[in-house]
């Protein structure tokens, strides 16, 4: 996949995560229940005490997180790559401490949470492999040869 692909793909990502967080993010300030598919789960979650830290809804640290995700693919050369790679993978263990609190502690699951930690790890696995993969395009009249200029 090229650069401009795993790009692309991280910007769906994100903005299907954003999608996710940002609609957990109005439930909890609507002070709306949550539409949950399994029986009561999201609830029991959304009302545990993991559900903020600091004072601020995991929801809506996780839009900001989707949100500067899908800024980093807009930051041409490695600021970018950087950028992208660093916000997934705090992001990645962060929703791996949130799920573990959701299995042993809280004992019960949240499909949105499951949801965002899918695609939350899968954009880890995007933007490592972008950050490794992919060298900066080379400038007009350079060689990538060492060596060479």
């Amino acid at each position: 996949m090229s650069d401009r692909g795993l790009r692309l793909a991280i910007a769906v990502l994100a903005l299907v995560g954003l999608g996710v967080a940002g609609y957990l993010t109005y439930v909890h300030y609507a002070g709306a229940k949550v539409l949950c598919l399994s029986s009561g789960g999201c609830e029991t979650v959304q009302a545990s005490r993991y559900a903020k830290l600091a004072g601020i809804p995991v929801a809506t640290l996780g839009l900001a997180g989707y949100a500067l995700l899908l800024g980093s693919v807009f930051l041409r050369g490695e600021l970018g790559k950087v950028a992208g790679a660093a916000v997934a993978l705090v992001g990645f263990g962060f929703s791996a401490y949130l799920t573990y609190r959701e299995v042993f502690t809280i004992q019960a699951i949240c499909q949105w949470c499951v949801a965002s930690a899918a695609i939350m790890t899968v954009l880890a696995a995007l933007t490592t492999y972008r950050l490794l993969r992919f060298d900066d395009e080379p400038a007009p009249g350079t060689s990538r040869q060492p060596g060479l200029t």
